[in-house]
């Protein structure tokens, strides 16, 4: 991946974002279906949806790029969340731009309307008149992360693709690029820490990567953990320990300590020992018994529930399980 931007200071997300097709790494048959279309010429309307950070806005982006080379900023209307989303913006705006005939060789214009699950039903509903009338001369990309909350009438006008997240190869290859473009000093648990955190968000993981550079100068799977306040995994093993062998009173104060030291939220502890429970050596009812209560602390805190109340919930109930398993031992 390649940037060809004369400035140093822009984020990493957008030095080096694609510019063509063949630079994206992953979704193999999406891009190799669009590039069908843009080598024919004959893009349909174009409906992008999935999680956050897997290429929606990049594909169409550098979708756009190869089929307008230097006519890009006058071909492409781009509106994303941080406008207007109303019926006006579809009525003047859209309509305006979607209006004008154009003489290129491409044959049409593309109006890219991102975060598109923001827009009214209103809006929705006025685009679906736009894009048919319109159809001749330009062409339509909706992205969102939502694709239920696209009117049904709105993607059946629309080539849908969803894009998953991506997969731990492809995160790596991108991040490696990066690194080698940018001279950064790594350790393999960095990266792995990285490609972790960013769960396929690839917008994340550059984040991550840009973030810790800055702070420490290198990326390491310490530098990583801190950078973006996730606890580390051995707090997250000593706070399972303390719960499993120590008493209530102990295992309380421990935590609070470990807690107050690392800065750290209880939300995010119950992330990771969620993640952890599955590497106990203990009963399936035992498992299911602490799953269930992680699920009613997380509600609780999503309720603004105290956290020192829901801490000794979390407690109480691995002292459950530890009495459970001596029983069955016993």
């Amino acid at each position: 991946m390649t940037s060809s931007a004369p400035t140093t200071n822009l984020p990493w997300v957008e030095k080096y974002r694609p510019d063509s097709l063949d630079q994206l790494v992953s979704h193999k048959e999406i891009i190799d279906t669009i590039q069908r279309f843009v080598d024919e010429k004959r893009l349909p309307h174009l409906l992008f949806y999935g999680p956050p950070g897997t290429g929606k806005t990049s594909t169409i982006k550098a979708c756009a790029k190869q089929l307008y080379g230097k006519a890009y900023k006058s071909m492409v209307l781009e509106l994303n969340a941080s406008d207007d989303r109303g019926i006006g913006v579809v009525r003047e705006q859209i309509k305006t731009f979607a209006s004008t005939k154009t003489v290129f060789s491409a044959g049409f214009k593309l109006i890219i309307l991102d975060e598109a699950d923001a827009m009214t039903n209103d809006a929705q509903a006025a685009l679906r008149r736009v894009i048919e009338k319109y159809t001749k001369h330009t062409r339509f990309c909706l992205i969102c992360n939502y694709v239920s909350k696209i009117s049904p009438a709105l993607q059946s006008r629309c080539t849908r693709f969803r894009f998953a997240p991506l997969a731990t190869e492809h995160m790596i290859q991108q991040v490696q690029r990066v690194i080698d473009a940018e001279h950064i000093e790594t350790t393999p648990a960095g990266i792995e820490a990285l490609v972790k955190l960013a769960s396929g968000d690839m917008r994340k993981a550059l984040n991550i990567l840009q973030s810790t550079f800055m702070a420490f100068n290198k990326v390491n799977d310490e530098g990583v953990y801190l950078c973006t306040g996730t606890p580390l995994p051995a707090d997250i093993e000593a706070i399972v320990e303390v719960m499993l062998n120590e008493s209530f009173k102990t295992a309380f104060r421990k935590i609070m300590e470990i807690k107050t030291e690392q800065g750290l939220a209880l939300q995010d502890i119950l992330h990771d020992v969620h993640e952890f429970i599955h590497r106990l050596d203990i009963p399936t009812a035992s498992r299911l018994l602490l799953l269930d209560r992680l699920a009613q602390i997380e509600e609780r805190l999503a309720y603004g529930a105290n956290e020192r109340a829901q801490l000794a919930d979390l407690v109480g109930v691995f002292q459950v399980v530890r009495n459970q398993v001596v029983e069955a031992a016993a």
